[in-house]
C-alpha cells in the first residue's frame, strides 16, 4: 500500500499542530481565551506606568476584559495605546472613558466607567479616553515621602534629645527616687494598716465610752428643774437691781449715807482733827498724860 504523507510531511503537521497549541497555551495562560467572541477597543492614555499585557479591565469591580498590546505612538510624542479585548456582549457607551490604577500589590488595572446616560456606543476598533488615577503608593510618593524627608532630621535630633535624656543620671536618680517613695509608701501603707488593726478598736471603744458619758450627762441635764432655776436666777436678779434703786435713792438710810454731802464733809473733817490729835499727843504727851512721883 503507497503511504498518503511522507515522513516530512508528518512532522510538518506536527510542528504546526504544536505551535498552534503552545499559542493557544500561552494565551490561555494570559487569560486570553481565542474560541471565544470579543470587541477589541483603544484606550488613548499619557501613562500607563503597572499595565502590562493581560492587565484586568474592570467595571464596578468585575473582570470583563483584557489588555493585549501596548503601543506608544512615535508620530505623536506622548500619546500611548491600549489596546483592550472585552466581552463581546459589552457595549460601551458613547462618552465613555477608563481610568488607569496602578495597585501596589495587584499592578496596573484599567477601570471602565459607562456614560449611562446616553443610548448611542462606539463601534469596535474605537478609541477610548483614559486617564490615569495615582494610586496608593504614588500617593504616598508625593504627599507624604517630601514631608517625612523634611522630618527626619528633626525626628533625629528628637531621638538624639531622648537619648540624652535617658544616658542623663539625673533620670536614672530620679527612677531611683520614685523607686524609694513607692518603697516607703508600701511601708507607711503597711504601718497604717497595722495601726487601723490594732489601735483603731481602742480608739473606737474610747469613742463610744465618751459617747455614753455625753448622753449620761444629757440624761442628767434633762432631769434638772431648768425652770426653777432660771426662775431663781430672776428672782435674785431682781433683788439686786431692788437693791441698786434703794442705794441710788435719798428717802432711806442708806442712800442719804452715799448722796449727803454734808455728812461726807463732817466725816472727813473729824477725821482730819482726829489724825491733828494723834500727832499732837504723839508731839506733846505731856499735855495729856501727867505722872507723879511721891
Amino acid at each position: 500500500m503507497k503511504k498518503v504523507l511522507s515522513k516530512e510531511a508528518k512532522i510538518g503537521i506536527v510542528s504546526i499542530i504544536s505551535l498552534i497549541l503552545l499559542y493557544v497555551g500561552i494565551n490561555y495562560l494570559k487569560g486570553i481565551n481565542l474560541f471565544k467572541p470579543v470587541n477589541y477597543y483603544k484606550v488613548e492614555c499619557t501613562n500607563v506606568m503597572g499595565v502590562t499585557i493581560s492587565s484586568p479591565v474592570f467595571i464596578e469591580g468585575f473582570k470583563v476584559g483584557l489588555v493585549r498590546d501596548i503601543e506608544y505612538d512615535y508620530s505623536n510624542s506622548g500619546k500611548i495605546f491600549i489596546g483592550i479585548s472585552l466581552a463581546d456582549e459589552m457595549k460601551v457607551n458613547t462618552g465613555s472613558y477608563i481610568t488607569i490604577i496602578n495597585n501596589f500589590l495587584s499592578g496596573g488595572e484599567l477601570h471602565l466607567h459607562l456614560n449611562k446616560y446616553v443610548n448611542s456606543y462606539i463601534k469596535s476598533g474605537d478609541i477610548i479616553e483614559g486617564r490615569y488615577e495615582v494610586g496608593m503608593m504614588e500617593s504616598v510618593e508625593k504627599n507624604i515621602l517630601p514631608h517625612v524627608e523634611i522630618m527626619l532630621p528633626k525626628i533625629d535630633s528628637i531621638l538624639t534629645g531622648i537619648q540624652k535624656m535617658i544616658d542623663n543620671p539625673a533620670l536614672s536618680n530620679t527612677f531611683d527616687n520614685i523607686e524609694r517613695t513607692t518603697f516607703e509608701l508600701a511601708a507607711s501603707t503597711k504601718q497604717l494598716s497595722r495601726i487601723m488593726d490594732r489601735d483603731l478598736p481602742l480608739i473606737l471603744s474610747d469613742f463610744q465610752h465618751i459617747t455614753g458619758n455625753f448622753s449620761s450627762i444629757s440624761n442628767k441635764l434633762n432631769d434638772l428643774d431648768l425652770n426653777a432655776t432660771v426662775n431663781a436666777v430672776n428672782a435674785t436678779l431682781d433683788n439686786v437691781e431692788a437693791i441698786t434703786r434703794q442705794l441710788n435713792s435719798k428717802d432711806n438710810t442708806f442712800g442719804l449715807l452715799l448722796h449727803d454731802r454734808g455728812l461726807y464733809d463732817n466725816l472727813n473733817s473729824t477725821a482730819e482733827n482726829a489724825s491733828k490729835l494723834m500727832l499732837d499727843i504723839r508731839q506733846n504727851p505731856k499735855r495729856y498724860v501727867h505722872f507723879s512721883v511721891f
